[in-house]
């Protein structure tokens, strides 16, 4: 195991840099032997403290990125996952959204535009009721909303407007793993949405489009998402186990 020295201060040079930091910058920092300061480097990159840039630059790791996330939600939890966003982006050339609950609200924190002319709106900063998007229905279905208390709102026609209706609909949701809308918030846009864990719930991945996209894909969407954000949900937690919990109902299958 290496030991750093405790007069090592190249750490705070990348962490308070406001540019990646060069080898050469490392070794003034460090006031250590260009080999000595070598071998400390990849030290700390095993431990995801630093990583190095395109350009063979040092940077913060993303061991900081996981620990500000517990405590920066929305900015942190941003950068986290914008990986995951612009891969599902790429897969399914639509919207993708991540969201948490702030207040009972659905809170957009970032999102990865579509590709197509006709798309979905940026959500970011529009507030809408929870139970009439896909990422809304993730964040009830697994406690991080509670389930709105009476009469729900009802944008469209195909909004769930009764709670039997959408307690159904969220039973549903938990056992799949996934939620979806169809017109629900406004008449032509679907979404799918999945949950990400951190161990609890902290976030939800979802994509948005035209109905005539992607009413034909919900099940294929859905299981993309569940891939994506189990696999953030892993880089999140760190180890912590991620995945939604069975039902009574399948564990005693």
């Amino acid at each position: 195991m290496v030991t750093v020295p405790a007069d090592l201060t190249s750490v705070d040079a990348f962490v308070e840099a406001d540019h990646p930091v060069t080898f050469a910058e490392a070794i003034e920092a460090a006031g250590l032997a260009r080999s000595t300061t070598s071998r400390l480097l990849s030290a700390l990159e095993r431990t995801h403290l630093l990583e190095r840039s395109s350009t063979g630059e040092y940077v913060g790791g993303p061991l900081f990125v996981r620990y500000a996330a517990r405590h920066d939600r929305n900015k942190q939890l941003a950068k986290l996952a914008m990986p995951t966003l612009e891969e599902v982006g790429r897969e399914t050339g639509e919207s993708v959204h991540l969201a948490v609950s702030n207040g009972g609200r659905v809170d957009h924190i970032a999102q990865i535009d579509t590709t197509y002319l006709l798309g979905a709106r940026d959500w970011t900063d529009v507030e809408i009721p929870p139970h009439t998007s896909a990422l809304g229905k993730v964040l009830i279905a697994w406690g991080a909303i509670e389930l709105p208390v009476g009469r729900l709102a009802t944008p469209t026609e195909h909004t769930l407007g009764s709670r039997r209706t959408l307690e159904a609909d969220l039973e549903v949701t938990r056992e799949r793993g996934f939620a979806t809308t169809c017109d629900e918030l406004e008449v032509g846009l679907t979404g799918v949405a999945a949950p990400v864990f951190g161990p609890e719930i902290v976030a939800a991945v979802g994509v948005s489009g035209s109905s005539a996209r992607l009413q034909g894909r919900l099940e294929e969407l859905g299981n993309l998402l569940i891939g994506r954000t189990q696999a953030l949900s892993e880089l999140l937690c760190h180890g912590f186990h991620t995945a939604p919990a069975e039902s009574p109902e399948r564990e005693m299958a």
